[in-house]
């Protein structure tokens, strides 16, 4: 899944802000729009994949739970 392709244009443009805001404030470094936009890039092909596997693994874990509880109900 390529996850650059999942976000829109609009949330593209807020989260390269947000990249930028971060680096500017926390690194004093001011980042602009190529070097924002690589970084989100990298961060969505090497991290996303971690994030979204693990809310997988958490809807099925809650999907398990709740299956279990409506077993429980028998007769």
């Amino acid at each position: 899944m390529n996850l650059k392709s999942v976000i829109d244009n609009e949330k593209r443009k807020l989260l390269i802000s947000e990249i930028q805001y971060y680096f500017l404030e926390e690194q004093d470094l001011k980042l602009g729009d190529l070097a924002s936009t690589l970084l989100l890039d990298f961060f969505c092909e090497k991290i996303g994949p971690e994030f979204y596997n693990q809310g997988v693994f958490d809807s099925y874990k809650y999907l398990q739970n709740s299956l279990d509880d409506l077993l429980a109900i028998q007769k």
